[in-house]
């Protein structure tokens, strides 16, 4: 079900059991080749999907857009929210139907930069409603082994504008993919002895063209099994919060 098509009357009778699905986006640069709107899009077609899956479990709701990308803005274009605007963006929707007695949430993410954000958003909620389950995960974590399997790089997990997200967008929007303007993204600072040391470095002093991975690895073969993968996974990472026990 998604809340968007949905009356008020109708939604009074759901099942307070189904799954809130909140989606997480972004706007922000992806390199030469990609759209601003890339990790909203993929978020999107993966909660798509879900709901599509399992319309009686699973009440969807819009996408967020406007996601945690201070980072990115060095490149023009880029749209972000402070750190406390992006808290409110998430827990003031959820207060709303857990308030209306709703008492499992998914929070599924689609963009890095978004994960702290979520992560603290969760905490918040979980001491005001301790009788629900509220649960989260970047789409990309769900299948992280599987996944990899599939990427050729040198990176076996998802980086930006990467093989990864360049295979998943020359399967869902080809039309947005710029292949003549793509280049492997290369970062500037490399210190194997700094690899475990978190440092929140903009992302234009991290690359030379906002872009880490190798894109041009990427195809939408590719793309299209990593979707059905990760897919699948969400379905049933969602059915278990929808049969879990809430205590």
């Amino acid at each position: 079900m998604k809340l968007a098509e949905l009356t008020w009357p109708e939604v009074e009778t759901l099942d307070r059991d189904a799954v809130v699905i909140c989606p997480l986006g972004a706007l922000e640069q992806h390199g030469p080749h990609l759209p601003f709107f890339t990790d909203s899009i993929l978020c999107e077609a993966v909660a798509t999907r879900l709901e599509a899956a399992l319309p009686r479990d699973v009440l969807l709701l819009p996408l967020q857009w406007l996601g945690a990308s201070a980072h990115h803005l060095g490149m023009a274009g880029t749209l972000t929210a402070g750190t406390e605007t992006y808290l409110h963006l998430i827990c003031e929707p959820l207060r709303c139907l857990l308030r209306s007695g709703f008492r499992r949430v998914f929070i599924l993410n689609g963009h890095g930069g978004n994960v702290d954000g979520f992560h603290l958003a969760l905490r918040q909620l979980a001491l005001e409603f301790s009788n629900a389950l509220l649960s989260g995960a970047s789409y990309w974590d769900l299948a992280i082994k599987e996944t990899a399997e599939l990427l050729e790089g040198k990176r076996k997990a998802v980086g930006h504008a990467c093989e990864f997200e360049t295979s998943l967008m020359l399967h869902l929007r080809p039309d947005l993919v710029r292949s003549r303007e793509m280049r492997d993204g290369d970062l500037i600072h490399q210190d194997t002895a700094l690899s475990a040391v978190y440092i929140p470095l903009d992302m234009k002093r991290q690359t030379r063209h906002g872009v880490t991975g190798q894109p041009t690895l990427a195809t939408a073969e590719k793309g299209q099994a990593l979707f059905e993968i990760i897919a699948t996974q969400a379905v049933a990472v969602v059915k278990t919060i929808r049969n879990r026990a809430l205590s």
